[in-house]
C-alpha cells in the first residue's frame, strides 16, 4: 500500500479538520470547570468534536466521564494505543497569526496546537481512516485515546484508565520523530520563602508565568522606597543584558515590566526566563530583607545555569542526559514572602530521594523551604525491544534517517502505558516551536506523519 500517495490525496481533508480543531480554544479554564465538564469548556468541546467527527466517519467512539474518550477500529484481544491530546497551553506572547484560526501560509498552518498536539493528532487520525477505508482488516484494536488535561497533570488518563483497559502496546504521536523511548522523571517543586517578612518591604508584588512548564516571557514587579536613580539604572540595565522592558512611575510606586522569551520547560535553554531577568535587576536596587533574599535566590539558584546546581539538584546519566529545571510560576508579595514553581525534568537514573535531601537542605540555607508537590517517574523502554525496533524501521523507511532513539525532558503520555514510546511527529531539523508564539505545523510533514503512523498501524496491528 502506498501510504504517502495516499496521505497527499487526502491533503485538504486533513488541513480542514486540523483547522476546525484549532478554532477550538480548548485552554484549560477553572472558571468553566464543573462535573460536567472538568477542565472547562473549551477542552469538553475539543473532545466532543473528535468524538463526534469520528463517530460519523464509522469508528466506535466512547466518552469517560468528559474526562477523556477513545475512538476505536479492528478486532482482537490485543490493543494498540495511540495516546493524544487536544487541550493547549494559554497562548502567551505576541502572535503574528491568530491563535485560534489554524491559517495556512507558505505550507505552514500557524494555530496553539499545531504541533501540540493537535496536528500530530489528526494525522494520526487520517491514518486510522486510510486503514478503514482500504478494508484491511488488523488482528488487534486499534484505539485512538484522547486526553484533555495532558498539559496540566495528566489527570484525563488518570480517570481513563480506571475504567478502561491499557493498551498491551501504543504510541503517542506528541514529540518527536525518529523516536523517543526515554522520558525524564518530571517533579514539581514549591520553593516557599521561610522567613518572617518585614513590614514596607521595598517589593510590593511581583508576578511571573501561569504554568511551571512553560518558561515565562513576561513578569512584572512593583516596588517603592527605591533608589532614586531606578529609572537611569533600568535603561542602563536593558542595554547591558539585550533586554526589553518598561518602567513607570505611579503614586510614589514603580512598576517594571520585563520580557523574555517563552519556551517549553523540558527545554528551558531555549526561551529566556523573563522571571531571573527581572530579579536579576532587583537584586542591586532592594536592600529590605524579604526581597533582598527573594532576587538573590532567584538569581543565585536558576540564573547561572538550568541545571539546579547550585542547590546540588544537577544530575546527568547517558540514557536521557542532564536534568533541568525552569521556575515557571514566580510571586512574591509583601506580606507573604516569595514562592517559586518549578518544573524539575530528571534524569532516567536520577537518585530521587536523595537529591531532594539534599536539594532541601541548600535551599533551606538560602532562606527557602522545598516541597515535592508531585512527581512523575521516568518512563524508559529499551532500544532492543522488538516494538521500538518495528516502529524505527517504519520511520527509516519513509525518511532514510538512521538517527538513534531519544531521550526527552518532555513528559507524553507514553509514559502512562506500560509499553510506551512517543512516536513523532516532529522530524529531525524541524524547530521545536510547541508552547511558543506562532507555533506552528508544516503541512506537508503532516501528511507525511500520516503515511508513517499508517505503515506503522499496520505493522503493529497486524493484518489478518
Amino acid at each position: 500500500m502506498d501510504w504517502l500517495k495516499l496521505a497527499e490525496s487526502r491533503k485538504e481533508e486533513l488541513v480542514s479538520e486540523l483547522q476546525q480543531l484549532i478554532q477550538i480554544e480548548s485552554v484549560l479554564d477553572e472558571k468553566t470547570a464543573s462535573d460536567y465538564a472538568p477542565f472547562g469548556e473549551g477542552p469538553l468541546k475539543a473532545l466532543e468534536f473528535l468524538l463526534n467527527l469520528g463517530e460519523q466517519q464509522g469508528f466506535t467512539a466512547k466518552n469517560i466521564d468528559n474526562f477523556a474518550g477513545h475512538l476505536e477500529m479492528g478486532s482482537g484481544d490485543e490493543l494498540l494505543g495511540i495516546l493524544c491530546h487536544v487541550d493547549v497551553v494559554p497562548v502567551g506572547g505576541s502572535w503574528t497569526y491568530p491563535p485560534f484560526k489554524g491559517e495556512v501560509v507558505n505550507g505552514k498552518l500557524f494555530g496553539r496546537g499545531a504541533i501540540d498536539d493537535k496536528g500530530p493528532t489528526m494525522a494520526a487520525y487520517l491514518a486510522m481512516k486510510m486503514i478503514k477505508d482500504a478494508g484491511i482488516d488488523l488482528n488487534k484494536r486499534v484505539r485512538m485515546i484522547i486526553g484533555t488535561d495532558e498539559e496540566s497533570g495528566f489527570r484525563c488518563v488518570d480517570r481513563y484508565f480506571m475504567k478502561e483497559e491499557m493498551p498491551t502496546i501504543g504510541f503517542a504521536p506528541d514529540a518527536d520523530f525518529p523516536l523517543i523511548n526515554a522520558e525524564k522523571g518530571i517533579a514539581i517543586l514549591d520553593f516557599s520563602q521561610k522567613g518572617k517578612v518585614e513590614d514596607n518591604e521595598q517589593i510590593i508584588a511581583f508576578k511571573a508565568g501561569q504554568r511551571s512548564n512553560m518558561v515565562p516571557d513576561t513578569a512584572e514587579a512593583i516596588v517603592h522606597n527605591v533608589t532614586s536613580s531606578i529609572e537611569e539604572d533600568f535603561t542602563l540595565f536593558l542595554d547591558e543584558n539585550s533586554a526589553d522592558g518598561t518602567l513607570t512611575k505611579e503614586d510614589g510606586r514603580y512598576i517594571i515590566a520585563m520580557k523574555g522569551k517563552a519556551a517549553h520547560a523540558m527545554e528551558p535553554e531555549k526561551g529566556r526566563n523573563a522571571a531571573v531577568l527581572l530579579s536579576k535587576f532587583l537584586q542591586n536596587i532592594v536592600t529590605s530583607k524579604a526581597s533582598k533574599e527573594f532576587a538573590a535566590f532567584m538569581v543565585n539558584t536558576f540564573g547561572k545555569d538550568h541545571f539546579g546546581s547550585a542547590i546540588k539538584l544537577d544530575y546527568h546519566d547517558e540514557m536521557s542526559g542532564h536534568t533541568t529545571l525552569n521556575p515557571g510560576v514566580v510571586l512574591f508579595h509583601q506580606n507573604r514572602g516569595g514562592h517559586v514553581q518549578v518544573s524539575m525534568r530528571y534524569s532516567v537514573s536520577y537518585p530521587f530521594e536523595e537529591k531532594i535531601t539534599i536539594g532541601t537542605r541548600e535551599a533551606s540555607a538560602l532562606g527557602f523551604a522545598l516541597d515535592v508537590a508531585s512527581n512523575s517517574s521516568p518512563h524508559y523502554v529499551p532500544e532492543e525491544d522488538e516494538f521500538v525496533q518495528t516502529l524505527l524501521d517504519v520511520y527509516r523507511k519513509y525518511t532514510g534517517d538512521d538517527s538513534k532513539p531519544l531521550s526527552t525532558g518532555g513528559g507524553t503520555y507514553a509514559r502512562t502505558m506500560n509499553k510506551g514510546v512517543a512516536f513523532g511527529m516532529l522530524f529531525p531539523g524541524e524547530p521545536d516551536v510547541a508552547h511558543q508564539a506562532d507555533e506552528f505545523v508544516v503541512v506537508d510533514n503532516l501528511v507525511r506523519a500520516a503515511a508513517i503512523y499508517a505503515e506503522a498501524i499496520v505493522r503493529l496491528a497486524g493484518e489478518k
